[in-house]
């Protein structure tokens, strides 16, 4: 337990799973927090508990990030709050089934949710902690934004989206003190599985990792100054082959000339 005050943690979607361990664990180590959620009242049961178990201050904030105006309060939070030196951008959603079983408003919900919602307060944490001149941004992704084919494209698709916000800020601020990661679980035990209607035991038996393991492991990577950190992953050489590739494909990827084995 930290009696050092790192200025307060704004944590989404706190209210369960690996939110409501990121605002444990950050209470623990010093920060004050404002919790957001939907769900008001286990929000605020969380808060007390928070607060009884560490001493640090303890606000609740109810949003619906697939709502504009809930979204724009929390950007306002950030943007005001002065105190506020940490962003967890952990609030997401998967769907029940893939793109061929869902209507066209449970699609705009999850890109709602998973990327306009973290994107647009990402940025409002990063313009910010810029002119405050210091803070964090951590998104919580997911290490299928490296395997699409594994399930859905689309949820894939928005954590690959918080991939490269990620990369892309952690290059605009890297002679800044304002620090970002992104965190990919694997298959972690939490109530979006729930909500999909997926039983994660039985999809991944034997693969499925503790909540509290994949948050310390995250912690671990943000004091290390990872950007990109996968807790399941054991073969680091194997995400360092994958970027030197990407590096290396990087100055090749536009040319005036189309590339000989698509003319005819």
């Amino acid at each position: 337990m930290s009696t050092e005050n790192k200025g307060t943690a704004l944590v989404t979607g706190a209210s369960s799973g690996i939110g409501q361990l990121y605002a444990e664990r950050l209470a623990s180590r010093g920060y004050d927090l404002i919790l957001v959620a939907r769900r008001l009242d286990r929000l605020d049961a969380l808060a007390k508990k928070i607060a009884a178990d560490t001493g640090r201050k303890v606000d609740t904030l109810r949003a619906d990030l697939s709502q504009a105006a809930d979204v724009a309060v929390v950007e306002k939070r950030l943007a005001d709050d002065a105190s506020i030196t940490l962003l967890v951008n952990n609030a997401g959603m998967s769907l029940e089934g893939s793109i061929l079983d869902n209507d066209s408003a449970k699609i705009a919900q999850l890109i709602a949710v998973n990327i306009t919602a973290p994107t647009l307060l990402a940025a409002a944490a990063a313009q910010a902690f810029v002119k405050r001149d210091k803070g964090g941004i951590v998104n919580i992704a997911s290490v299928l934004a490296y395997a699409p084919e594994m399930m859905d494209g689309i949820y894939s698709g928005s954590k690959s989206h918080l991939v490269n916000v990620t990369l892309g800020l952690a290059s605009l601020l890297k002679d800044s003190k304002v620090r970002v990661q992104a965190v990919l679980p694997g298959a972690t035990k939490s109530e979006i599985w729930e909500k999909s209607g997926k039983d994660p035991e039985a999809l991944m038996p034997g693969m499925v990792m503790e909540t509290a393991d994949l948050v310390d492991a995250g912690l671990l990577g943000y004091d290390r100054g990872e950007v990109i950190t996968i807790p399941p992953l054991h073969d680091e050489e194997q995400f360092k082959a994958l970027e030197a590739a990407r590096a290396a494909m990087a100055p090749n990827l536009s040319r005036k000339e189309v590339a000989p084995r698509y003319r005819a």
